[in-house]
């Protein structure tokens, strides 16, 4: 309810999220025009958000599709860094982002007021890791495969980049979430005197990881999936997720899952993607919060659909046709979440 909303953020804060808010795509409403009458979306206005990635677009389309089946109106897709689109949600100023990385962007969730004015909803990409990788051939010839050993300087200057004697970690953007395990994981291991996280533009930086790769010389890197670095740059053939001593991360959690199949600990949690709501939107309309709670696309689909558009497709029209494409493929499954949330809107 309105009234239980927390006043957390100020003007200030309010006109910056407005700022960072930029349309990337033609609006969701162009596709397969759906006649309103009689259903429960009809006259309401959804505004999806998340971050400029390209990557993160089609779950938010097929998303949107599914809006669109119940009678709602979907903006354009508009971006903002994460701490920036929570409190966008959270203010209403968004409706939702199929981007919600659990638990890394706990933090800001909370800080945009929790759930007093958001609400986290289903499972909607299962398994998605991250972590830091080397190439295989470094891996193998030295005998690395834990992080701490980049406290021998004479590893660790296999992968400096600067001639300053530390190994370049080709890391996390500031306000991503991600920089924050980071910059714990080298006070916690104690490897500042050995390892720089270069922080800056993401793509760059690995574009420039690819590159020093292709030229045969030592990488080290952190990603994550889904995305299509770990198509180019397979883990267990052309690179190898490091281990790490033990797991720690900056909010004081247990290990809740950080370890590979074969019990290598990779020191991220394990997360899902899951969609983050606004708790007012939620609570009135019933019909599209059963749709965030259904909605599942499997991880491998959207590594595919991340190197579509590494080979090229990513333009707008593109992303509107990945996700149309995806829906007609699980029609069946499509139409079910439809009825489904059609139905919890008839008994709410």
């Amino acid at each position: 309810m309105i009234g239980r909303r927390r006043k957390f953020a100020s003007t200030i804060i309010g006109a910056t999220v407005g700022a960072l808010l930029i349309a990337l795509a033609p609006s969701i409403g162009r596709a397969d025009e759906v006649p309103s009458d009689g259903l429960p979306g009809k006259g309401i206005t959804v505004q999806p958000i998340g971050t400029s990635s390209p990557q993160n677009v089609m779950q938010h389309y097929v998303i949107g599709l599914g809006l669109k089946r119940l009678g709602y109106t979907v903006n354009e897709y508009r971006s903002a860094e994460p701490p920036a689109f929570h409190l966008a949600i959270a203010q209403g100023d968004a409706t939702f982002t199929a981007m919600f990385w659990d638990p890394l962007y706990r933090e800001f969730y909370e800080n945009a007021g929790g759930e007093d004015s958001l609400v986290i909803l289903g499972r909607l990409i299962k398994g998605a890791l991250q972590g830091y990788l080397i190439d295989k051939a470094t891996a193998d010839k030295y005998g690395i495969h834990n992080i701490e050993q980049l406290k021998d300087p004479k590893l660790a200057s296999l992968f400096d980049t600067d001639g300053d004697g530390k190994a370049n970690l080709a890391g996390c953007p500031p306000g991503w979430g991600c920089e924050r395990v980071i910059e714990h994981h080298l006070d916690a291991y104690n490897l500042r005197d050995w390892v720089e996280h270069d922080q800056g533009s993401y793509f760059a930086l690995i574009a420039d990881v690819i590159a020093r790769f292709k030229e045969g010389r030592p990488v080290l890197y952190y990603t994550w999936t889904p995305l299509w670095v770990s198509n180019e740059l397979r883990p267990g053939k052309e690179v190898e997720w490091l281990e790490v001593p033990y797991f720690t991360s900056p909010d004081a959690q247990t290990d809740v899952g950080s370890t590979l199949p074969d019990g290598r600990n990779i020191g991220f949690a394990v997360n899902e993607e899951r969609v983050v709501a606004n708790r007012e939107f939620v609570e009135n309309n019933p019909a599209a919060a059963k749709l965030f709670e259904l909605v599942e696309i499997p991880i491998e689909e959207v590594n595919a659909e991340s190197m579509r558009i590494r080979q090229g497709e990513d333009k707008p029209e593109d992303f509107w046709r990945h996700a149309e494409d995806w829906v007609k493929r699980n029609q069946e499954q499509f139409d079910r979440w439809v009825a489904e949330a059609l139905a919890a809107a008839k008994h709410d």
